[in-house]
């Protein structure tokens, strides 16, 4: 085999909660990740340059060793003494720097993709550590479930078994936010800190969609404001075109909206097409 396409798939949080800093600067978490039906498209293919060659047309995807793949396909290169280059196109559908984890999904995509083309035999554990030396949302995007438990800085992954189908409008600004500005506005407060993934998850199994849309929570949604404070007008015009619940996904600047069924969600979505260019239709994947 010497080409490989795989799916890279966006995510959301349907909760965010900071427990606080942790030692190595990171903060530690604890959140509910939902895969959603928004992808990316990679091809892998051999080459014979010896060299890892990034192709994308988005303009603000890096094609050098900033970015996340190449970082994943030097990695397996190095420790396997892998002789040969490996070309990676990738077609770019998720926002760039939108809490998607877009960058996150395609640096999973590479490490599962190389395992396979390069006949690695690696274990989900072994791919794991990879995984947690790229990026904190990494890890979430190799096990083949719709949701999951992520706790540490977010690596450490609980797969979890809940069939429930969401239906959601995602709307992302067409404005970058770095995680690192967002984490630098929080202010904690950790005094009568709610469960809040525990409070969701019984929602979730039922498909309790009114319950699950009050229990949507994100901790830096406040961080998030303080930076775009007109933001807050994008989650009341979601609510007032008939979404259940509102929330951020990750540092944002996503807000993906809950609704009821698809032919809600293009209903909804249809109030946004013209100032909101990027507005989706997603489903759990």
């Amino acid at each position: 085999m010497d080409r490989l396409t795989v799916c890279s798939p966006a995510k959301l949080n349907l909760v965010l909660d900071v427990l606080g800093k942790r030692p190595d600067g990171f903060h530690e978490l604890s959140t509910i990740f939902e895969r959603i039906s928004l992808s990316d498209q990679i091809t892998l293919s051999r080459n014979k340059s010896k060299k890892i060659i990034i192709r994308c047309s988005h303009p603000d995807v890096p094609l050098s060793s900033s970015n996340l793949v190449y970082k994943a396909a030097m990695m397996l290169s190095s420790d396997f003494s892998i002789s040969e280059g490996i070309d990676i196109d990738i077609i770019k559908n998720i926002p760039v720097a939108a809490g998607l984890a877009g960058g996150s999904s395609n640096a999973a995509a590479v490490l599962l993709g190389l395992n396979r083309l390069w006949q690695l035999g690696l274990g989900s554990q072994e791919l794991a550590g990879y995984a947690s030396r790229i990026g904190s949302d990494v890890a979430f995007f190799l096990y083949d479930t719709p949701y999951a438990l992520g706790t540490g800085r977010g690596e450490l992954i609980r797969p979890l078994d809940i069939k429930t189908k969401l239906w959601h409008v995602l709307v992302t600004p067409r404005v970058k936010m770095l995680s690192k500005d967002v984490f630098t506005r929080l202010k904690l407060n950790l005094t009568n800190k709610k469960d809040n993934v525990n409070i969701l998850l019984p929602f979730l199994r039922k498909g309790d969609l009114v319950r699950l849309a009050g229990s949507l929570s994100n901790d830096l949604e406040p961080a998030i404001l303080s930076l775009r404070p007109d933001f807050i007008y994008l989650k009341k015009k979601l609510l007032d075109a008939g979404a259940t619940g509102v929330c951020f996904s990750g540092s944002g600047p996503s807000v993906f909206a809950l609704v009821t069924s698809q032919k809600h969600a293009l209903s909804v979505r249809a109030q946004f097409d013209r100032r909101y260019s990027q507005s989706f239709v997603v489903s759990t994947l």
